[in-house]
């Protein structure tokens, strides 16, 4: 039973040093601290640096067993409330 998630972006020596844009990584923790997931983004570098915040892109969630147990993805879409049918989603 998980009654809560805790999500911890994992920090990248390159990207605080540099400020270039590297795949995402989280761990995914209950209540006690303890690590239930870990979700890494699935992107390339080139849309990831271009596109920011505002990128596409596809997060792989793994058990601690190594086994995928959701896939989130984000297509790439509009941020300007100008065309409110074309905003972000997941």
């Amino acid at each position: 039973q998980i009654d809560q998630i805790l999500i911890h972006q994992q920090l990248e020596l390159l990207e605080i040093v540099t400020g270039f844009e590297t795949s995402n990584k989280y761990e995914l923790k209950n209540s006690l601290g303890q690590r239930v997931y870990f979700a890494a983004e699935d992107t390339d570098c080139l849309t990831r640096n271009c596109c920011g915040p505002s990128r596409p892109f596809t997060i792989h969630i793994i058990d601690n067993l190594g086994r995928e147990v959701i896939t989130l993805q984000r297509p790439l879409r509009c941020t300007s409330c100008c065309c409110p049918c074309c905003l972000q989603e997941v």
